[in-house]
């Protein structure tokens, strides 16, 4: 005892010496006292009064006036760690690549300008242990895939170069070429080019843009599928958008046969009791070994489901092609690959094509695009799920396809949905049942799955009348369509939502005119709209469904 009395005396010694202005009594005391009594504020320091210590204060400043020394605070610092972390996106894991994620708030939507950290979006600063506010398990889909895919670019090539020269080109800059097609759609030769070094693409492209035999060069840009997290589950298999649509009033007038729609999308499994000889044709552009995916075959399900479902157009020919390809956070796919899927679409009989997925504005897509209007191919797109800031997304903005939004049981629009002057009309897409790779069955929400709905409208409709070109089904399905939202025409659901009995009578009638759209004839009535069970009634029971896992 005698020796810690000993100890405490020779420590308020000390510090009456470091502060002279202190009495060592009051030193003493402050050094007896274990806890510190930390009020709920800090009080406001007078500099005109000399310092004091309290011990029962925490958190005043002592400056060391008569030592020179610069201000010294006292106060505890609280010894709490605080990680800075980005909140789980409100939206899918397919948020679209046109908004980055510096420009993407903690809600997971767009904005006008970057966002800081602090909010929730930039890229935060990394810490100690590597983790930072950027990209991570939590991270947008937009940060970890860039728009484009790094170091690659794709380029059209005269067509008098032979592999043999195209590859001698490429060493000559740097470059490997990967592979080099004829596009019989766009009527040109383009070839996919990769960096093989870290120069900036930038510099390399426009290098690359100067050499003989080269007519053009672009960025390889990335797309992606837009659905939100798919949840594979047991449910009740009864499905809104029946009667949303009015599908089963419209399959007494059609049901697809005879019409070909091809799918760009992920793998399908057609081997689905749900799917079963509804496939008459596949096609792989990516050229790789996966299989069935649960994006494309809920995408095909929800145009040809004939059993347990029932899809929009379930006497449809479905032409699978397999252009995305499973990534990280979904499946993605590319220019070039899309490009590819869009020339086989075309020179392979498809009279719709539905593109469940969304990018950047990609100047040789356009090109494809176009192209395929000219052959009166009509397209059908998801608007994407980038929410209510994004700016609009690709394909669906260009003015030769058919943009869709998505809206829920309850005629609302899909928080996640992309808005814009581009979108003709909406269709459910949210809580959708679909079929899944193995007999299996999924609930799925995203713009993804409205397209799929149009598409099988739009079959209906050229069953009925084959001659329809794509500027009279697009006239037809705004004529047509349920308003929904403000009166009129508005950035939300476009027209209103889709309307598969009325399109399809209207489809039977003389073609609309494009510019006008006007009403029937008179001569032909289009039924009114009937009231119809929200559900639809099962001879079977429902098959067991895996998890999710």
């Amino acid at each position: 005892m005698k020796a810690w009395r000993a100890a405490l005396a020779v420590s308020a010694i000390a510090l009456s010496c470091a502060y002279p202005d202190i009495p060592a009594v009051q030193a003493q005391s402050v050094m007896r006292t274990p806890n510190l009594n930390i009020q709920p504020r800090i009080p406001t320091i007078n500099p005109t009064v000399t310092p004091r210590i309290d011990p029962n204060v925490a958190g005043r400043t002592v400056t060391g006036v008569d030592r020179g020394r610069p201000d010294v605070t006292m106060r505890a610092t609280p010894r709490i760690g605080v990680t800075s972390t980005l909140p789980n996106a409100r939206y899918s894991p397919n948020l679209s690549s046109a908004c980055s994620y510096a420009y993407r708030a903690s809600s997971g939507e767009c904005q006008g300008k970057p966002v800081s950290s602090a909010d929730g979006g930039g890229a935060g600063k990394s810490t100690k242990n590597g983790k930072n506010g950027g990209a991570s398990r939590n991270t947008p889909l937009a940060a970890l895939n860039p728009s484009t895919i790094p170091g690659e670019f794709v380029a059209e090539i005269d067509g008098s170069l032979s592999d043999v020269q195209a590859d001698a080109l490429a060493r000559r800059y740097g470059l490997v070429h990967v592979e080099s097609q004829n596009f019989p759609l766009i009527g040109a030769i383009i070839g996919l080019f990769r960096i093989t070094d870290r120069r900036p693409v930038e510099t390399v492209r426009r290098a690359f843009a100067g050499a003989a035999g080269v007519r053009s060069v672009q960025l390889n840009f990335r797309f992606l599928l837009q659905d939100r997290k798919t949840v594979l589950t047991e449910g009740d298999p009864a499905q809104y958008a029946l009667a949303k649509l009015r599908l089963p009033q419209a399959h007494a007038l059609a049901s697809g046969a005879n019409v070909t729609i091809a799918v760009i999308d992920s793998g399908i499994d057609e081997r689905h009791p749900e799917l079963l000889n509804a496939v008459a044709d596949n096609f792989d552009a990516l050229g790789s070994k996966e299989g069935p995916h649960v994006h494309g075959t809920g995408i095909a399900g929800a145009i040809v489901s004939h059993a347990r479902l029932m899809g929009s157009a379930p006497q449809a020919r479905i032409l699978g092609i397999r252009a995305f390809g499973v990534a990280q956070n979904g499946a993605e796919s590319t220019t070039f690959v899309i490009l590819k899927a869009l020339n086989y679409a075309a020179l392979h009989g498809a009279q719709i094509i539905n593109m469940s997925f969304a990018g950047p504005k990609d100047p040789l897509i356009e090109r494809g695009i176009n192209a395929t209007a000219a052959r009166d191919i009509v397209m059908v797109a998801a608007s994407g799920n980038a929410g209510p800031k994004s700016p609009p997304l690709f394909p669906a903005a260009n003015s030769n396809v058919i943009a869709v939004s998505a809206t829920d049981a309850h005629d609302k629009l899909f928080a996640a949905s992309n808005r814009g002057s581009h979108i003709a009309v909406a269709a459910p897409g949210v809580d959708i049942f679909l079929p899944a790779p193995d007999e299996k069955y999924q609930m799925s929400s995203g713009t993804s799955f409205s397209a799929a709905y149009v598409s099988g409208l739009v079959a209906l409709m050229l069953e009925r009348n084959p001659a329809l070109k794509p500027g009279e089904v697009r006239a037809i399905l705004i004529k047509t369509a349920r308003d929904l939202g403000s009166p009129g025409r508005d950035d939300q659901f476009g027209a209103g939502e889709a309307d598969a009995f009325a399109a399809v009578s209207a489809a039977s009638a003389p073609a609309v005119p494009v510019a006008s759209a006007s009403p029937p004839p008179a001569t032909e009535k289009v039924p009114d709209r009937q009231e119809i069970p929200a559900t639809r009634a099962l001879d079977q029971p429902a098959a067991a469904m895996a998890s999710d896992k």
